[in-house]
């Protein structure tokens, strides 16, 4: 299908066009992308609206108005910039319709009973917050990102329940949104005196802390993208994240667990509620767990299934998930307590009420990840590529047409290349796909073979009046790589991407393409850059995992003619260690010294994590005496001046 004569003509006269004072804003809808949302419609179960009514059940309390700050005003959460969803009747052109259906319900908040005892704030967050009532007090489960948000939540619980004492936090997994928020509702002097209760899955403290510490500047980045945290909240701009609205940006916490679940058929007892627990590592987290409340009927199943196909593979970035070992939890989720469950709900989205709605949600999600794990791995074995089966693999219809399997967070394209990458990574036995160019050089490359810059943006201004903007993303991204500063090919690419973003039905795809459509129009926003250095997340770091994070962030070419040994005595754990830095490469070694190292140090475990966090220095602390140094203390300075910053705000779509 073609453009009308005039909308050729206005995309004829700011695509070719350089960028003037004022970068292009958002474009409207083009007529194909307009066709395109249509006609992914035209099969869809619009008739079928159950999510509707289980999503409103149940509500007790729902304010006019949410906006969480920061004691310094700083904004944490703002679901009033929602409001377009309920003032918009129709769908807009610029959104997938099946998205826009997700947006709606996923715009629906406040306090909820899903039955007598248990109750749920939703919408304060990514995820949900659950409160249990016990004998005489609460048992939250998973208490959101911030610290913010999760008190809000649980005020607007006091506002219209009895303000009982929280006696226990379940976090049910190792996901910031479960558990980061955990210091709005206890106060850890109260874990330490008995009072209150943490439990969490086996490998939850190693689990949250290694994924977002680690590779936390990089995932968060990515995250921001996935996200949309940078996009105006609007039609054209970021709707959704299909798991919830979007991402809070308050304090982030951490307490650690008093008790530990490593086995399946593990029962408690906290404050006369039974809980039976389901342990299922290596499912949507690396550390997770279900649990069924025997006296309520009621079963709990975390993030181990949504109201939407989930990630096999996150694009902020994490370790691939098991599709089968998901698959199997779930179906073993159904043996251990499917006839006995009369409510089921989760850490996201909505709860399904009788044991037959619960049995077919928890049955087709299990089939969901258990097909695209079978038919991947069908498909490899015939010899095709991870790119190719991602194009051949497709839902069958009973599931494509349940709205739970439908991909508004995770996608059928990238789970299935999720698989393909577990099991035989990254290579697709191709040799000239063995040692490729990097992206800039090979984009010059491309870029002069086929014929420069002009030549290709010619041909692509064509494609893309055509609606093949898929393409056009493609091989435009050659000039932008070739050619950074030529503002012809990045309005080009972000008039795509643009619209493909228009198109997706998955939330983080969206997000993804609209937010390298802004950064190519607009540059990258540098603004304050998010912590990923939680003092409570480093403070729950063992001392050899936080020696593993100072050697990620050694630049070992510039230590390739550096050696020195440095012994380290922590007064307050007891441990010695000594580090040593040789080859470029930063090794720890628990309980042993070094003799004749370079320097001594005695200090705390906290004193090393307030100079981590930059509350401190080491020439503070050394002049205070709260560390004590025999040799050259210069040495510390140099092993420290050879650690890498890492800029939050690098470049994605350029070079």
């Amino acid at each position: 299908m073609k453009l009308t004569n005039i909308t050729v003509g206005l995309a004829a006269a700011w695509l070719s066009s350089v960028v003037a004072a004022e970068p292009p804003a958002p474009q409207p809808a083009s007529a194909e992308t307009r066709e395109a949302n249509l006609a992914f419609g035209r099969d869809l179960p619009f008739d079928d609206v159950d999510d509707f009514a289980n999503a409103r059940r149940g509500l007790i309390a729902r304010p006019d108005s949410v906006d969480i700050r920061k004691t310094d005003g700083q904004p944490v959460w703002n679901l009033d910039q929602y409001r377009f969803v309920e003032q918009q009747t129709d769908t807009p052109d610029t959104v997938n319709p099946s998205l826009w259906r997700q947006t709606r319900l996923n715009n629906l908040y406040g306090l909820y009973e899903v039955i007598p005892g248990i109750y749920q704030v939703r919408g304060y967050d990514l995820s949900n917050i659950t409160f249990v009532a016990t004998d005489n007090g609460y048992l939250v489960i998973d208490p959101l990102i911030s610290a913010e948000t999760a008190r809000a939540a649980l005020d607007l619980l006091y506002q219209h329940r009895p303000q009982k004492p929280v006696v226990a936090v379940i976090y049910s997994h190792s996901h910031a949104d479960h558990f980061a928020g955990v210091r709005g509702v206890i106060d850890e002097a109260d874990v330490t005196a008995g009072k209150v209760r943490i439990i969490a899955p086996e490998g939850f403290m190693a689990h949250a802390v290694s994924e977002n510490v680690y590779a936390g500047n990089a995932m968060g980045r990515r995250a921001s993208y996935m996200y949309g945290s940078l996009l105006p909240r609007g039609p054209t701009g970021q709707v959704d994240a299909g798991l919830g609205k979007t991402t809070s940006s308050g304090t982030l916490t951490l307490i650690e667990p008093t008790d530990i679940i490593s086995e399946t058929g593990t029962e408690m007892v906290i404050d006369g509620l039974r809980i039976v627990f389901q342990n299922t590592p290596g499912t949507e987290a690396p550390a997770e767990m279900n649990f069924y409340f025997p006296d309520l009927n009621a079963l709990c199943m975390a993030e181990n299934i949504s109201s939407n196909m989930h990630n096999l593979y996150t694009l902020r970035g994490a370790q691939v998930r098991d599709a089968r070992a998901w698959s199997h939890y779930i179906d073993e989720s159904i043996a251990l307590f499917g006839e006995r469950t009369e409510v089921l709900f989760t850490s996201h989205h909505w709860p399904r009420w009788g044991r037959e709605a619960a049995l077919e949600y928890l049955s087709s999600q299990r089939d969901l990840y258990k097909y695209l794990h079978d038919q991947t791995l069908r498909l490899a074995n015939h010899g095709y590529t991870m790119n190719e089966i991602a194009e051949m693999v497709e839902l069958p219809p009973n599931l494509a047409r349940v709205w739970s399997s439908r991909g508004y967070y995770g996608s059928v394209s990238h789970n299935v290349k999720a698989v393909y990458q577990r099991y035989l990574g990254w290579f697709d036995g191709n040799p000239a796909n063995l040692h490729p160019l990097p992206p800039t050089e090979a984009s010059r490359r491309y870029v002069e073979f086929m014929g420069g810059s002009e030549a290709v943006l010619e041909k692509a201004r064509l494609d893309y009046d055509q609606g093949d903007y898929r393409w056009v993303a493609e091989v435009v991204n050659h000039v932008v790589f070739a050619e950074p500063e030529n503002a012809a090919a990045r309005e080009l690419q972000a008039a795509a991407l643009e619209q493909l973003g228009y198109q997706a039905e998955s939330a983080p795809w969206r997000n993804f393409y609209l937010t390298g459509a802004a950064e190519l129009r607009h540059g990258v926003r540098r603004g304050p850059a998010p912590n990923t250095r939680s003092p409570d997340l480093l403070r729950a770091l063992d001392t050899g995992e936080i020696f593993d994070f100072l050697a990620i962030r050694l630049n070992g070419p510039r230590a390739q003619d550096v050696t020195l040994a440095i012994n380290w005595e922590f007064v307050d754990s007891d441990e010695r260690y000594a580090l040593v830095l040789r080859n470029s490469v930063l090794n720890h070694f628990a309980g042993q010294t070094v003799p004749e190292a370079d320097l001594d140090l005695s200090l705390s475990r906290e004193t090393l994590l307030k100079v981590m966090t930059k509350q401190t220095s080491f020439e503070q602390e050394l002049a205070s005496g709260n560390v004590t140094a025999q040799g050259n203390p210069q040495v510390l300075a140099q092993l420290f001046a050879l650690l890498d910053e890492f800029e939050f705000w690098f470049d994605i779509v350029t070079p």
